[in-house]
Order: C-alpha cells, then structure tokens, then sequence
C-alpha cells in the first residue's frame, strides 16, 4: 500500500495492534480535541511522529507519540507556528513549554498582586467604639493619638453610663465600650450588666486608676481589657490597636480555636475540571508529582466547601466547622502556589485561572495528557 505522508507507518503485527499502549488516530484526536483530518495534515505536511500500521491499515500511536503531539498541540493553541515546533525533538519542545509556562506563572502573579493590590487599597471600615466617660472621649480624639490607631475609628457617645450608651447605640451595637472609671470595685461589672443587658455581649474595655488586685483579676478573667492610668497616648493607641485585633465583628464569644492568619485568601484558582486536564501531565513516569498536588488541591477545595455548608447547617458546631474551614481554605491556597511552583519545574503549562469573582471559567484547551503506564510494582 503506497503512502503519500511524509512519515512513512510502519507494520504492526496483529498480536501487538491489541497493545493498550497504542491507539488509533480516532482516540488521538480526542485526546488533541482535533479533527482527525487535522492529525492527519499534520502528519502529511510535518511528519511529527511516526505512527505504525496494523494489518488492516489502522494507524497506530505509541504513549511517545501522544506526548509529542499533546506538547505541539498545547503551544500551537497559545500562539506557536505549527512550522516552527515540528523541527524540534522532546527536549527542544520541553524547553519552548518551560519558558511559555514561566511567562505564563509571572502574568498570573502579576494579575494576582495587582487584584491583592487593589483589595487592600479599599477603604478600611471605621471601628465603632462606643464611650462611657467625657474625658476620655476628648483625649481619644487627640490628633497624636489618632496617628497611631491602625484603622480609623468613629466614636459613639460619650455617654454618662452604660444604661444611656445601651439606649442610644438600640439595634446598633458598637464594636466594644471603652470605660473611664477612676475606681473600681467588686460590684462593678454585675452593675454594668444590670443596668445594660443589651451591651452583656459586646466587648468591654476600661481605663481605671484605682482597683484592688482582686478586682482586676475577676474582671480580667471576664475577659475585660484593663488599662491602669496615667499613661501617654502612644501606651493608650497601643492599647486600643490590640483591641481592634482582638474585637469580633459578630460580638460573640471569644474564639476557643486557634484560626489560621486571617489575611484575605483569594478564591479557588482553577476548577476541578482544569485540575483533572493538569493532572494527567506529568511528563515523566518516575515524578508523579503534579497528578499528586492537583489531586489533593481539588480534596481540600471540596472539604472547603463541606465545611463552610456544616458551619451554617449546624449553629452547635459553628464554631468548629468555621475553624475547620478557615484551615482548609488557607491550605488550599498554599496548594495552589504548590502547584504552580511544580508546573515551572516540571515545564508543565498551568490550568486557565478562574475569574476574578471566583466563579469557574472552563480551562483553556489543553488536552489531557496520556498518562504513562505504570512500572511494574509500582501504583498507579
């Protein structure tokens, strides 16, 4: 049978055309996401591999083969001239796929650092403290003092006592109340809470100068803030720093857990669709690592979610579960940059990123890889 292509096939015996490690044209091009017509120009015009033939004419493609053409098929579709890649051998191709990839990783940091940039350029929402005392509302208004706050704060009040801040601050409870008591006693804090129920849980803070050891201890045990004056304004901008740190949004009880940072982490890079494409690319048989680091990043992406539906789903565990989750997420994104960090050694091209919002966008067509047979003894 005369063959017009310029890569000539070779025979097959029967025996071998039944090998799982060879497939046909029709199963490369699904591979390729091509046309078989497409396969066989390339074939025709560039003799890129060498298929072999079976004695019934069908061509046949070797594990090598479908590397070849996946790798020239990837860097056709991100702009290479078909005509300039069918010269170059594996490692040739390899190389041009590493600089593409590395080109690829420093646009999407960039794009990254940039929409990072963006976010904390936003305006930080003030902290709203609310007052009990005149005189230590003016001082926290001093301007020395403000320099050194690291949020901006709006004060509510002052107010004359804790009964007139919980009618004033009604269906609008502060971020915490600061307290100006020159003495403190034992009844004190039950006071307070007798007299504004409404502010039992927002936290409180106090700027006292007198109180015997054992009052402090109860009321630091309460989980009161205590500040002794006098004190210069930087100890007092200190003091109040640490409170916002501390403060929580939903002013609840503290938290039992120790939580992950608490930086913004940014949304799921790649869905579980641009995972699996990349996870079928390890370009050699003995590091397995990308399939391994793509596989455990879409575990964690799913726990995440599971975690985040069982912190809403039960309000018993709300708390474990939104620990959980924070975790899961943190992890995820150091999986992520995992996963770009094994793409540059490895030369691989990294997944489409998802949008901006975090919603999946569909990977850019990169075929799925062959994955190599493992050796004997080995798994999979």
């Amino acid at each position: 049978m005369k063959n017009t292509e310029a890569s000539t096939p070779s025979s097959l015996p029967a025996a071998a055309a039944a090998d799982p490690l060879h497939h046909r044209s029709g199963a490369v091009a699904r591979m390729l996401r091509m046309p078989v017509a497409t396969l066989r120009v390339w074939e025709r015009r560039y003799g890129l591999t060498q298929p072999t033939l079976t004695p019934s004419g069908q061509r046949l493609y070797s594990v090598n083969d479908i590397r070849r053409l996946t790798l020239i098929k990837q860097l056709t579709d991100l702009g290479h001239a078909i005509g300039s890649l069918a010269p170059l051998d594996m490692a040739q191709l390899q190389r041009a796929a590493t600089g593409h990839a590395q080109a690829l990783a420093a646009t999407q940091r960039q794009e990254r650092f940039d929409t990072a940039s963006a976010a904390s350029a936003a305006p930080v929402p003030a902290w709203r403290l609310a007052v009990v005392g005149a005189a230590l509302a003016t001082r926290l208004q001093r301007p020395a003092l403000l320099r050194r706050l690291g949020r901006p704060m709006q004060l509510l009040g002052p107010f004359d006592d804790a009964s007139r801040a919980a009618a004033a601050l009604q269906g609008s409870p502060p971020d915490a109340v600061l307290f100006h008591e020159p003495q403190l006693h034992a009844g004190w804090l039950a006071a307070v809470d007798a007299a504004a129920p409404a502010l039992g849980a927002v936290p409180k803070a106090v700027l006292y100068r007198f109180a015997a050891d054992p009052v402090c201890e109860a009321l630091a045990t309460a989980g009161l803030a205590l500040l002794r004056e006098p004190q210069p304004d930087a100890v007092v901008a200190q003091w109040l720093n640490s409170l916002s740190a501390k403060a929580v949004a939903t002013h609840g009880p503290a938290e039992h857990l120790p939580m992950p940072a608490t930086e913004p982490i940014p949304p799921r890079r790649w869905d579980d669709a641009a995972l699996a494409t990349f996870a079928n690319l390890s370009p050699t048989i003995a590091c397995e690592c990308p399939r391994h680091v793509a596989e455990l990043l879409m575990q964690l992406a799913h726990f995440e979610a599971y975690s985040a539906e069982c912190e809403h789903r039960n309000a018993a565990d709300a708390e474990l579960h939104s620990y959980l989750h924070r975790v899961a997420t943190a992890s995820r994104a150091r999986f992520e940059a995992a996963l770009e960090h094994v793409a540059l050694h490895e030369g691989l091209l990294l997944p489409a990123s998802a949008t901006a919002d975090g919603a999946a966008m569909a990977p850019v067509s990169q075929p799925s890889k062959l994955r190599p047979a493992a050796r004997p003894g080995r798994s999979p």
